[in-house]
């Protein structure tokens, strides 16, 4: 066998070893961290793809030097990868190569000290109160699916919730006598916030009028995850994130405003909400369930912006 032929063998059986190890990696985050599905399932495509590309490149995984790790970021560039997703996969793959090397697994460090291409902080949208009206206005009638949804609209924008979180909510962790509800963010981290007294009415009149028929309709042998969800689909099944937001964005669409408003639209109305009403920047952080502060602080630039519009209206030397 030529030396060439041989080490390519030796790299294709050390991709093979670190597929193996992304699993074990995985799990991991899944069973000891509590990672969710969805970014575990993230993580696995971007881990694979990496360890193709190490296959195609002649690349050892296990060895990476930090001029191959140049030169996969340099591919991803040149097929317009996005900044934010180039940053993505390095993440990922540096929790994995970590988790490798704290296992002695892999001895490379190169993808831990690279460095990711920089990201242009872009201010995130967010909706006036005229606009939340508005999509309210075109939910007022009184079909189920008018309560269902004045129901949903009034939830994200009384908690800031994501709309994963809001489709994981449950019957028990909505308690309307006290004006609260347990959300659980990213990693399964617990937070509870308060339901103001619109928000508590329309998901009463939810609770009343809607939801007890649909409860009637869970399919038998599926119903232990299903009979304790909050939000519940015409078949009495949980509504997934996606129905949810497909739902929002009917509301959207009914109401005439453009599609880029979005559930997420709503969490960073909300939060913006909040600062502007002189909340404190860690009590936002608490609400939003944010890990760190940091990514809540974009937000006051958004307040920032807004005074600055005041400013230039109302000050005689404003413009």
């Amino acid at each position: 066998m030529s030396t060439g032929s041989a080490q390519a063998g030796s790299i294709r059986t050390h991709v093979d070893e670190c597929q193996a190890h992304a699993e074990d990696y995985l799990a991991y985050l899944s069973g000891t961290r509590n990672v969710s599905k969805n970014t575990v399932r993230g993580y696995r495509a971007d881990i694979e793809e990496f360890l193709r590309w190490c296959d195609r490149k002649g690349a050892d995984p296990l060895t990476i030097t930090t001029p191959q790790v140049r030169a996969w970021l340099g591919e991803l560039r040149r097929a317009r990868y996005a900044s934010r997703t180039m940053n993505r996969k390095l993440s990922a793959l540096r929790g994995f190569y970590s988790w490798m090397i704290e296992r002695d697994l892999a001895t490379t460090s190169a993808l831990a000290t690279m460095p990711g291409p920089k990201v242009g902080r872009h201010l995130p949208k967010v909706m006036g109160d005229r606009e939340v009206r508005q999509m309210l206005a075109a939910v007022d009638g009184e079909s189920a699916w008018d309560v269902f949804d004045r129901a949903l609209v009034e939830f994200l924008y009384a908690t800031g919730a994501r709309i994963q979180e809001a489709s994981n909510v449950n019957l028990e962790d909505i308690d309307l006598a006290r004006g609260s509800v347990r959300l659980f963010g990213k990693g399964s981290k617990e937070r509870l916030v308060p339901l103001y007294a619109k928000a508590r009415a329309a998901v009463k009149a939810y609770l009343e009028r809607v939801r007890p028929e649909r409860a009637l309709k869970t399919p038998a042998g599926e119903g232990e995850d299903h009979e304790h969800a909050l939000f519940l689909s015409k078949r009495g099944r949980r509504m997934s994130a996606a129905a949810l937001r497909k739902r929002f964005e009917g509301v959207v669409d009914k109401a005439g405003l453009p599609p880029t408003i979005t559930p997420h639209t709503m969490r960073h109305t909300f939060a913006t909400e909040l600062l502007n009403g002189d909340a404190d920047l860690r009590s936002v952080q608490e609400l939003l369930g944010h890990a760190s502060l940091s990514t809540t602080q974009i937000y006051t630039n958004l307040s920032i912006e807004r005074l600055s519009d005041v400013m230039r209206q109302a000050h005689p030397r404003g413009e």
